[in-house]
Parts: structure tokens; sequence; C-alpha cells
């Protein structure tokens, strides 16, 4: 209240000080009537302008309210539905237990169909079997492989649906393992028929290198394969029979193996039937390794996958090979003049192995 006289009486001496800077002169009189009239025009603007300001925030008030009515209907609604919910969850929850019998059902009719589904396969086992063995011979290695991963695909469903229903019957286990047990044997067969390719790879690359190629695929099918039985491995437990195979380590193996054997299989004279053996060894040596280098960095790159590096990789194989071969023949009891064809070798041939990686 206090504050409202105060503003009054300002408003006042305001009014006091405008008209007495209006009127100082005698002849300001006569306008009097005139300064009238422009005070209540803008007396009339600011009224007006107030009062619209005041109809804006009244309106805005009334729209805050409505929609705040509108919030507490909404809550009130949704509170409601939060407790018509919690009521269902409550009756649904003795409803699910009343499941069990239809969740059982329901694992049931999955074995049945997946055994519904290779049954065709379970009986034909042996004619499949047989048929893989006569691609095998016959050298169509893609075509045996096909054959011989239906044959684990069925093996393998049935002993994971199996061990789904009861991990702890081995009977069961052990008369499906019984069942496929030549699967098994097709696979080690196969392998054998894979090996045989890859110990012959430089020679295979010149004459056939569509045979590699296939053998590559095969084995990389198995790795793709190995990393999903891995992974469900990490999910249920279930890994099945002869699993993982890693092939390509296997592969790499075999190659080692080879080149390892070319190396050893150089040495053709001993000392006693020529003088200028060694010459000789290390000379075949040094032809060998450059001839199935450039084989490889020109034919052998077009056949292996990418990631593999093989140019690299066989690279690698060599220089530990001949190592291994320089330091059996430095160990031997050499003679002078051997001694110097051995160092020579090793300082003017052996030692720009490193640039064979730019053939």
């Amino acid at each position: 209240m206090r504050v409202m006289e105060e503003t009054d009486r300002e408003a006042v001496a305001t009014a006091v000080q405008r008209v007495a800077g209006m009127l100082q002169r005698s002849d300001q009189l006569d306008k009097v009537e005139q300064y009238r009239r422009r005070e209540a025009r803008k007396k009339a603007s600011v009224e007006a302008r107030l009062k619209a300001a005041i109809q804006s925030q009244l309106d805005g008030v009334r729209t805050g309210l409505t929609q705040l009515h509108n919030a507490l209907n909404d809550v009130k609604d949704i509170q409601q539905s939060l407790g018509n919910v919690s009521k269902d969850w409550r009756q649904s929850i003795n409803t699910i237990e009343n499941l069990k019998d239809v969740k059982d059902a329901v694992v049931q009719h999955s074995q049945l169909a997946a055994a519904v589904e290779n049954l065709k396969n379970i009986f034909s086992v042996p004619e499949i079997v047989r048929e893989t063995h006569e691609l095998i011979e016959q050298g169509e290695l893609l075509r045996a492989h096909c054959k011989l991963m239906d044959l684990e695909c069925s093996r393998d469903d049935l002993m994971y649906e199996q061990y789904r229903m009861d991990s702890k019957n081995t009977h069961d286990m052990s008369l499906i393992r019984l069942y496929f047990g030549e699967v098994q044997k097709l696979s080690e067969d196969l392998a054998k028929q894979l090996w045989m390719v890859v110990e012959r790879s430089l020679v295979t690359i010149r004459r056939d290198p569509t045979l590699l190629v296939s053998v590559l695929r095969i084995i990389e099918r198995e790795e793709k394969f190995d990393r999903r039985m891995l992974d469900r491995k990490k999910q249920t437990g279930f890994i099945p029979p002869g699993r993982p195979k890693n092939w390509k380590e296997k592969m790499f193996e075999v190659l080692k193996q080879t080149v390892t054997n070319r190396i050893e299989g150089t040495q053709a004279d001993t000392r006693e039937s020529d003088k200028m053996w060694l010459v000789r060894h290390l000379e075949i040596i040094r032809k060998y390794v450059l001839d199935d280098l450039m084989v490889v960095k020109n034919l052998g790159v077009q056949c292996f996958p990418p990631h593999y590096d093989i140019f690299k990789k066989i690279l690698t194989l060599y220089h530990q090979a001949l190592c291994t071969r320089i330091q059996e023949l430095a160990s031997e009891d050499l003679e002078a003049n051997e001694i110097v064809s051995l160092l020579t070798w090793v300082l003017n041939t052996y030692k720009r192995w490193e640039n064979w990686y730019n053939l």
C-alpha cells in the first residue's frame, strides 16, 4: 500500500513539472486546450498498450493453466494404466509358471523337426559315405567335400539336439557317434588328399592351378566352419567331434616340411664322389630357391587368398630352412677350400635373401 502511495506522489510531481514546463510564459496559456488534447491522446495510447499487454499476459496464463490441467489428467491416466499393468503382470507370473508343459512341448517339437529334416540323410548315410569315398579317390575334391559337410551337419545337428535335451546322456551320444563313425575317416582321407596337393603345390601351380584353388577353397570353408562352431561352443558349451580341424594351420605345416625337404634333397654328391660337391650343392640350392620363389611370385599369389600373403610366408619358410641347412653344413668336418666356398656363398648369395622380397 505504501508503495502505491509513493508511486502516486511521484506521478503527481512529474505531472506538475511537465505542466510547469509547458506554461512558463503567458502566451502559452492560449495553448492550454491544445496541450490538454495532446496529453489526452498520449494517455489513451499508453492505456491501450497497457491493456493489450495485460490481455496477452492473461491469455498466456489461461493457456498455461489449461495445459497444466491437461497434464494432470494425463498423469492420472498414466497412473491408472501403470496400476493395470502391474496388476496384469502379477497375474501373468502365475500364467508363465503354468506354461512349463508348453515350453517342453516346443523343445520337443524343435528336436523332432530337426530329426525329420535330417531323416533323408540319416537313412542314406551308408550310400553317401560310399559316394564320398569314390569322389575322393577320383580326385573330385570339391564335390567330395560338399557331401562330407552334409554328413557332418546331419551328425552335428543330431548331437546338438541330444546335448540340449540331455547333455549327460552319453549313451545316445555314443550311438550317434558310432552311426556316423565313417564320417571322421572320410574327413581324414580327404585331408590326406589335400596335403598331397599342397606338398606338390609348386608343381601343381604350373600344371593345374585350378586343383590348388579347389584345395584352398575347401580349407577356407573349414576355417569358417571352425569359427562358427567355436562361437557356438562359447554360447552353449557344445562342440562337434573333430572340431576345430585347423586345416589352414596344418597346410602351412605341410608347406614348411615341403620346403625343408626341398632344401635337404638338393645334395646329390659327396666329397668322395666329387671334390666340388659343396659348390654344386650350394649352386643347386640357389637355383631351386630362386626358381621356386619366382613361381610363387608370378603364379602362386594368384591362387592363394590375398590375406595369406603367401609369397612372404614361403620366403620366410625358405629362410628358416636355409638357416638350418647352413648350420648343418658348418657343423660338418669341412676342408679349408670348402669353408671358403661356404663363407663366399653366404656373403655373396645368402645375405642377399632380403632382396628377394622385391622379386
